[in-house]
């Protein structure tokens, strides 16, 4: 289902208006939000969850479902921690590798789902027990990484003077802005739009529906071990047990962002601002000194909010065509 232009705008434009009075409000109570640090560190601290948005955006696009990403992070981050720290292998040979494996991961999950019609919920649910499990077997603590190369690398950062842009948000801007090309001036974009909005009628335009598949969900498994590469960079560390629930953080942010659910219609800078907004509520509600899971509950009131306006706006489309 396509909706018309001005509406496929609003819940973009909705996320817009949200994430500015956030920050307005945050930075009008507390005058060290306006601090330029403070914005970077939105990117930085955020940069791997937005990572894995970035992927689940375009698997939401299409139409799927991705629950494996967060385990694939986990699996990912303790890889390359093990590869690095206990195989001795130098941080530019041990992140290709860790990327292959997330690659090989959600290669395998669209295979499954397009040549056996299983439904991506339970195809993505088994990928995130496979993904997990596997990671505690490689290590069940997690694992600090003292490599000189990859301490170099992780201390990288672009001195403004009063603020330090680090590495981590350069990565997370990097692929936002790919994603982005990617989806809105690319065949393969184009070819996941029509998939998400109609797999059949995409069928009869000649899109290749079972390469579209394979390479949306190669796409995730790729951005979630990028994520789980960033993310021993932002800790230096590698942990089994990181990113437990970040697949449901990760959908939070498209939606918010304004992609969709039943796919078809959304936008890779929508999935930015979705994260962004995730960022401000956390560092606001740590300037409040409150605790963390108002977090949770804010998400959860902004995510009904967009689901209602997206159903609004779909009802809304049906009417004028009947």
């Amino acid at each position: 289902m396509r909706l018309p232009i001005s509406r496929r705008h609003i819940p973009l434009l909705a996320t817009a208006a949200v994430c500015a009075l956030l920050y307005t409000a945050a930075a009008l109570r507390h005058r060290d939000f306006f601090a330029l640090q403070v914005f970077i560190d939105l990117f930085g601290d955020n940069s791997f969850l937005g990572i894995v948005a970035v992927g689940m955006t375009f698997v939401i696009l299409s139409g799927g479902i991705d629950l494996s990403v967060g385990s694939v992070v986990a699996l990912s981050s303790t890889l390359s921690a093990v590869l690095i720290q206990k195989g001795g292998l130098s941080p530019l040979l041990a992140i290709p590798i860790v990327l292959a494996v997330g690659m090989l991961i959600g290669l395998l999950m669209g295979c499954l789902i397009h040549y056996t019609g299983l439904p991506p919920f339970i195809v993505t649910l088994a990928g995130m027990f496979f993904a997990r499990g596997l990671a505690f077997i490689i290590r069940l603590e997690s694992l600090s990484i003292r490599d000189l190369l990859h301490r170099a690398i992780a201390e990288c950062a672009l001195d403004l003077g009063t603020a330090q842009v680090p590495i981590t948000a350069f990565i997370f801007i990097a692929v936002v802005v790919i994603g982005a090309y990617g989806a809105s001036w690319t065949v393969f974009g184009r070819n996941v739009y029509a998939l998400g909005g109609n797999e059949e009628a995409a069928m009869l335009m000649g899109v290749p529906i079972a390469r579209t598949k394979l390479l949306v969900y190669t796409l995730s498994g790729s951005c979630s071990a990028l994520a789980g590469v960033v993310y021993t960079l932002y800790g230096s560390s590698g942990d089994p047990r990181a990113a437990i629930g970040m697949e449901l953080d990760a959908i939070a942010a498209v939606v918010i962002g304004g992609t969709l659910l039943t796919g078809g219609v959304g936008y890779v800078f929508g999935t930015l601002l979705g994260v962004l907004i995730s960022g401000i509520i956390q560092t606001g509600i740590t300037f409040e000194n409150l605790n963390s899971w108002w977090t949770k509950v804010a998400i959860g009131v902004l995510l009904l909010f967009f689901i209602l306006l997206q159903k609004l706006l779909a009802r809304s489309a049906l009417r004028e065509r009947a």
